[in-house]
């Protein structure tokens, strides 16, 4: 799907899906309520709510959500104004009718998100929100795990799915400009469908990374309020579009209204302010799932040890995303290493 007439790239905002792994899940009716008429008021084309790891992923490996996801979905679509609502889905965490549910409920998009490597297990699901009517959006996760060419691979698998388009996911927040440039550039030139970038701040670069993709061709770009997102945080919303404008891009939302939703609506419900601090350095550094951080910083209070070793050790053996139980097991094994050199 391209984007809005006079508009040079179509903006996502994930503040009710990814930035529900900083707060633990927690969101409650009157927050979605108000940070959807926020957004839509702003002019954001499409917004995005589930819990954090998907539809479906509320449970005990992941995270218990406050208030049933789909409950928060029905509000969010009722207060949708002109945006679309979109709901992400991870195979083998949401079903194909959990898609059936939620687009009975309103929602018109459906991001299908697998490991950068994975593609193969999204064709049933793309295929679903397709036969329902819904756009269908291929989501690649971890990408700075796979060079361009992978990428081009399992981008093309997705569209050959039918997916209307393709993301690439910065979920560690790992990747530099040139890393962006690089995979961006190999897929538009691959693919007759547009193109995303989904980018975390563990580096500091989430908003030149989007203005690099987008300059490289991408059509989307993903962004949350106040930067509320896993890790050091999301690309934020409104400094993407106050940089935009710098920058004489179209992007059809107003900068001042998205300040005002991450001043006043998003900022007040956050449990700490999205900083990139040692462990969210960390994250980017060494490569790791954002999601990662909290459940790290419980596993190093439960275990006594400390939460930069357990991510580093995370990052050497490259664990992914749903590997959550692998934290426990890095804890576990660094606590028994301490213990013997202490004896």
């Amino acid at each position: 799907m391209t984007t809005k007439a006079n508009v040079d790239y179509r903006l996502i905002d994930s503040t009710l899906r990814d930035g529900s792994h900083a707060i633990s899940h927690q969101y409650d009716v009157d927050e979605v309520i108000s940070i959807v008429r926020g957004l839509s008021s702003a002019g954001v084309q499409v917004i995005e709510i589930a819990h954090g790891d998907g539809l479906g992923g509320s449970s005990f490996n992941y995270g218990f959500s406050k208030v049933d996801e789909k409950e928060l979905i029905a509000r969010a679509c009722e207060e949708s104004g002109d945006s679309t609502i979109a709901c992400l889905l991870v195979p083998g965490i949401g079903l194909a009718d959990d898609l059936k549910d939620v687009h009975e409920l309103g929602v018109g998009m459906a991001r299908i998100a697998t490991h950068c490597t994975e593609a193969d297990i999204s064709e049933q699901h793309i295929q679903t929100a397709k036969k329902l009517g819904m756009e269908a959006i291929g989501f690649l996760m971890m990408a700075h795990m796979n060079s361009p060419e992978g990428l081009v691979e399992q981008a093309l698998l997705m569209q050959s799915y039918g997916a209307d388009a393709i993301y690439i996911a910065d979920s560690a927040g790992a990747m530099t400009t040139e890393d962006v440039r690089r995979r961006v550039n190999a897929l538009v030139e691959a693919l007759d469908v547009p193109l995303g970038v989904h980018a975390h701040n563990n580096l500091a670069m989430a908003v030149s990374n989007s203005i690099a993709a987008y300059e490289e061709g991408a059509a989307n770009l993903d962004g949350t309020s106040a930067g509320l997102g896993a890790g050091a945080g999301n690309c934020p919303t409104e400094i993407l579009a106050a940089v935009s404008t710098k920058y004489g891009i179209e992007t059809g939302v107003d900068p001042l209204k998205l300040m005002d939703v991450a001043e006043e609506v998003v900022r007040p419900i956050m449990p700490r302010q999205q900083v990139i601090d040692r462990a969210g350095l960390i994250l980017g550094y060494a490569g790791v799932y954002g999601s990662f951080l909290l459940h790290a910083q419980k596993a190093a209070e439960r275990y006594n040890v400390p939460q930069a070793e357990i991510l580093m050790e995370l990052g050497r053996r490259q664990v992914v995303g749903g590997q959550e139980d692998m934290i426990i097991d890095v804890a576990l094994e660094l606590a028994r290493k301490h213990a013997e050199e202490d004896q």
